[in-house]
């Protein structure tokens, strides 16, 4: 029998339903994002037929010979986008078992200039495999259609918190973030021992989650401990970014998550889409009404760090962290002295320790 249901399942229809309908979907939001930080989303308005173009896509793109998948590692790249091997991404410095293919929106890498931020080094041009051209629509069609839908949710949000539901509008005006991964968790010996991927929070605004809906895997810590959030077909799972969380001073919840392991003889298949504000963005602080500040539990970051309103920096930080062969090979002059002797390389001072 499949695992029971842990977390909120939200129809976001009911956003353009009757008045009273509405408002009930604003309620739940609200309940949801603060409670768990995690919800179920049905009702989203993205076709059945897409999800399947997309899984075909992906599975096809796992399924090519291991020479296509590393002409475009990610290592080839500046601005984080290719391929990665498993065992080459790192969460909290211990290495996550899946293979991926990351890209961004498709955009002109900009010059480093001394005037601009180094967080511009993540803009820049993805790389797609020769030998499956397929790929490239199939991924930017979802990466429009999951933007178009982070909108409207981040929309919702706003008018959940009583605020103008254009308040994060000129954040995500030109050039958002829009971050999208297909994965592949291969089987481990381990199985649920082993690490999927290791526990974090995203730090962005809000993540879209396609789970393979024939293998769980993803994990919610709550203060009872982990709980499953199994796959529900039909639905994403949505949940809440650092810089959500700072904005609403804690009163949308960035939550903790990990994923475990498939077992030996079984993979998971899933594609993560993560809206961000643009990398010059400021993020605005809202003011909540006395009744929900009263309910707004703080966030875990402090909102006065100057990094809060240089969200690139956040984002840079991240993804060096995340891929130290990319980081090293690429940005040694943003990287300590430590992180570089520890690749064994000359040292150089720089901010991102």
């Amino acid at each position: 029998m499949p695992s029971p249901l842990t977390l909120p399942v939200i129809d976001f229809s009911l956003l353009n339903g009757s008045p009273e309908q509405r408002q009930q979907l604003l309620q739940q939001l609200r309940g949801a994002a603060r409670d768990h930080g995690f919800f179920y989303l049905v009702g989203h308005g993205i076709a059945a037929d897409k999800v399947t173009a997309l899984r075909q896509a992906a599975r096809a793109f796992f399924a090519l010979p291991e020479a296509d998948k590393l002409a475009i590692d990610m290592e080839n790249s500046p601005h984080f986008r290719g391929y990665t091997r498993a065992g080459e991404e790192r969460t909290r410095g211990a290495a996550d078992w899946r293979e991926q293919l990351d890209i961004g929106a498709e955009r002109p890498a900009r010059p480093v200039l001394a005037a601009q931020g180094p967080w511009w080094r993540l803009q820049g041009p993805n790389q797609w495999p020769m030998a499956l051209p397929q790929l490239k629509p199939v991924l930017q069609d979802w990466q429009q259609e999951t933007t178009r839908l982070s909108i409207r949710l981040l929309r919702a949000f706003a008018e959940a918190l009583q605020q103008p539901v254009d308040i994060f509008d000129d954040a995500f005006a030109l050039a958002p973030v829009q971050h999208l991964k297909i994965i592949r968790y291969p089987g481990s010996a381990q199985g649920a021992a082993g690490q999927g991927v290791g526990p974090h929070k995203d730090g962005g605004f809000l993540t879209l989650l396609l789970q393979d809906d024939s293998q769980d895997g993803l994990q919610v810590e709550t203060e009872q401990g982990w709980i499953d959030a199994p796959s529900l077909p039909g639905s994403f799972i949505v949940n809440i970014g650092e810089s959500l969380e700072m904005a609403s001073d804690g009163y949308l919840r960035a939550n903790v998550h990990r994923v475990l392991s498939p077992p030996e003889g079984r993979d998971r298949l899933s594609v993560a889409f993560f809206l961000g504000p643009r990398l010059d963005a400021t993020i605005p602080l809202l003011q909540l009404p006395d009744y929900l500040a009263a309910e707004a539990r703080g966030p875990e970051a402090d909102p006065d760090n100057p990094l809060f309103y240089r969200i690139g920096d956040n984002y840079l930080k991240g993804r060096l962290r995340s891929h130290p062969k990319v980081a090293v090979r690429h940005h040694a002059d943003l990287l300590s002295p430590q992180a570089l002797q520890a690749a064994s390389l000359p040292t150089s001072a720089g901010e991102y320790a």
